[in-house]
């Protein structure tokens, strides 16, 4: 059995929250700044990578 790689969301904003995104089965909601030097966060419950569009437009966020 595999597990998913965690998720990737591109975003237009420097501050975002973070639920888990599964309702009951999610986790708790927290509010996360994107760096602005390398223009994500990763939130600390679920993995899931915020990162700023103009980052990803640019190719400079990771993979």
């Amino acid at each position: 059995m595999s597990i998913a790689p965690p998720e990737t969301e591109v975003v237009d904003v420097w501050r975002v929250s973070c639920d888990g995104g599964e309702g009951a089965l999610g986790h708790p909601r927290v509010f996360l700044s994107l760096d602005r030097v390398s223009g994500e966060v990763e939130c600390g419950y679920c993995d899931k990578r915020f990162v700023h569009r103009s980052f990803a437009a640019a190719g400079e966020a990771k993979n």
